[in-house]
């Protein structure tokens, strides 16, 4: 065989590899997203000052195309749904992986979109090696944890939730390594470190079922009012507003209200609305009045504003995965296409 007929099959078999490769590639990535009627929420969004977003996964944003395109078409804020939380980012004392969290972060930037960095204390999702310490050295793993994280994405990360769901439902501090080994004053300690680490990232405390006015939300409204008066460097309330076709409670806007009187930034963090499976056509009418009713909760109070959907799609949510029975609880279908609750959430936003 000629030196030339080698060269030529070589060249063939490597074009026929790439073939494959791009072929592969486009497999995985799936296809393009159709596009979705209206005016997107991104736009419709800040005509209300609000910021709409969506919390994300970085493997599925990577591996599905239409995923992609759409948070980038329609969020003009973006929430790690996981890939911020301390099991993934330290797994060993010392060993830190940044880079699925980083990915979200570049995908934001690449859409001219914000980041709600998710979240830095938690009792859920903690790294095993945690439970091995004295309160001495959870103490010094905390703070260095805070400090490596904030300061990792210093300048990139809008806003921060420093501390999430601290309380039970009766409003009392929940047993955990935090308060456990270090005691009431951990909170402060955590916007003071994260403070420190980027003064320009707004820090809030997240809070799941504290919507109405009830003991849970006053001991968070305690709570807030006593860090304001210590000097306490906290920014903002978050209000998950994880609820299904019971609605939110009546007494939602008044709450928020005067959380906002203490002088800080209100957030709707991780709104969805649960549905028993398989939903009829009727639940999901109910549904989006539901999502309408957040949306106009949030209009309601000047200071509210950023409204975070926790997953846009039913083919992707927590509630499907995690409450057997439940589910079809977002905006989207499992195909990316409209539910009711889509069509809503735009006529909320609109003038």
């Amino acid at each position: 065989m000629s030196k030339v007929r080698r060269i030529a099959i070589a060249v063939v078999a490597v074009a026929v590899g790439v073939v494959a490769l791009l072929l592969v590639a486009e497999q995985r990535q799936g296809r393009d997203a159709k596009p979705l009627p209206g005016t997107a929420l991104r736009v419709l969004g800040p005509q209300r000052a609000i910021l709409v977003g969506t919390a994300v996964r970085a493997a599925e944003m990577r591996d599905n195309r239409a995923y992609r395109q759409l948070i980038a078409q329609q969020f003009s804020s973006l929430t790690p749904e996981n890939e911020m939380k301390w099991a993934l980012v330290e797994p060993e004392r010392g060993t830190f992986e940044f880079k699925f969290g980083d990915y979200i972060v570049e995908q934001a930037e690449k859409a001219g979109q914000s980041v709600r960095g998710h979240t830095l204390i938690f009792d859920s999702q903690l790294p095993g090696w945690i439970a091995e310490l004295d309160s001495r050295e959870v103490r010094q793993a905390t703070e260095q944890y805070i400090r490596r994280v904030v300061g990792h994405w210093a300048g990139r990360i809008a806003v921060w939730d420093v501390v999430n769901e601290p309380l039970t439902a009766l409003g009392e501090l929940k047993r955990t390594p935090f308060p456990s080994k270090l005691g009431r004053g951990h909170i402060a300690t955590a916007f003071r470190v994260a403070h420190r680490a980027d003064p320009k990232a707004r820090l809030h405390i997240n809070e799941a079922g504290a919507e109405a006015i009830g003991p849970k939300s006053d001991r968070l409204y305690e709570l807030v009012r006593e860090l304001r008066a210590q000097g306490v460097p906290i920014d903002g309330v978050g209000f998950q507003v994880h609820t299904n076709l019971g609605g939110i409670p009546p007494t939602f806007v008044d709450n928020l209200r005067r959380f906002a009187a203490l002088g800080v930034e209100i957030a709707i963090t991780e709104a969805d609305v649960a549905l028993k499976l398989p939903p009829s056509a009727a639940d999901l009418r109910a549904q989006a009045r539901v999502y309408g009713d957040i949306v106009r909760s949030c209009r309601a109070v000047k200071a509210c504003r950023q409204l975070t959907v926790w997953g846009f799609t039913d083919g992707r949510s927590w509630i499907s995965e995690l409450q057997p029975g439940n589910g079809a609880a977002t905006i989207l279908d499992e195909d990316l296409r409209p539910k009711p609750a889509f069509g809503a959430m735009q006529r909320a936003l609109s003038p």
